[in-house]
């Protein structure tokens, strides 16, 4: 029986690196999207491939381009004949007072972050068989977070979350979908974050520390995988309990 194969869009690093790596340890041939960087994704390609017994392709596109994703899937085909698993990963966020942002700004946020992964999972799901299942990765920002610096980016992610229950409804009952959002996390993105904030909201949060990346991309596995086979249409939290 051939490998089963997953897509993770936005996989070079963080959130979507630490999945890439869950899914290949589990013996699923991965692909690596990328739109930046390319160093990283060949690096992350060659360890999967050296330390597990899969194959692994790396593919540059912007998930928010129309043409770019066709082209993405048509190549996952030809490779394997198949997908197994879409991650709808890729996301980016700015940081700007409500003030500051700009018009182009917000339309990029909602292009990647929400118009990207319905691309995606629209094109995907023609090669999708039943018993597939996609997991959109979304954020505590679109359930119960006020974070008024990222208007555009909590916006996109509920967004996200009501595309995942449409998607799950339009699927049915072949291919599941769901979400996790995501709380605090040990990721990039938060690395700069001043030392006090970091502190205060560790403080809120009542395992008190922030997730690692290993725990959410186990988490994504898991509602990918059989053991959550009766789960769909759902918003998982991965938060540590927050408050």
């Amino acid at each position: 029986m051939k490998n089963k194969v997953v897509l993770v869009t936005g996989s070079s690093r963080g959130i979507g690196k630490a999945t890439i790596i869950e899914f290949a340890s589990k013996g699923y041939n991965v692909v690596i999207n990328y739109i930046k960087s390319e160093a990283e994704a060949n690096e992350l390609k060659e360890y999967v491939e050296s330390n597990f017994n899969i194959k692994a392709l790396v593919i540059e596109a912007d998930v928010s381009n129309e043409n770019a994703v066709i082209n993405m899937i048509n190549s996952i085909i030809k490779e394997f004949g198949r997908i197994d698993v879409l991650v709808n990963n890729a996301g980016i966020v700015y940081d700007r007072d409500f003030a500051d942002i700009t018009v182009d700004e917000f339309k990029r946020t909602l292009e990647v972050n929400v118009l990207g992964a319905f691309i995606v999972s629209r094109e995907a799901s023609k090669y999708m068989k039943k018993g597939s299942s996609i997991i959109n990765v979304s954020s505590t920002n679109g359930t119960k977070t006020i974070s008024p610096e990222c208007l555009d980016y909590n916006i996109s992610k509920i967004g996200l979350q009501s595309l995942t229950r449409d998607l799950a409804f339009q699927f049915k009952p072949d291919i599941r979908v769901n979400a996790v959002a995501i709380g605090w996390a040990d990721t990039d993105m938060n690395k700069d974050l001043p030392k006090d904030y970091i502190e205060e909201e560790t403080s809120k949060i009542y395992l008190e520390r922030f997730a690692n990346k290993k725990e959410i991309a186990k988490t994504i596995y898991f509602l990918a995988s059989e053991d959550a086979s009766y789960i769909n249409g759902e918003i998982v939290n991965i938060d540590g309990g927050y408050c």
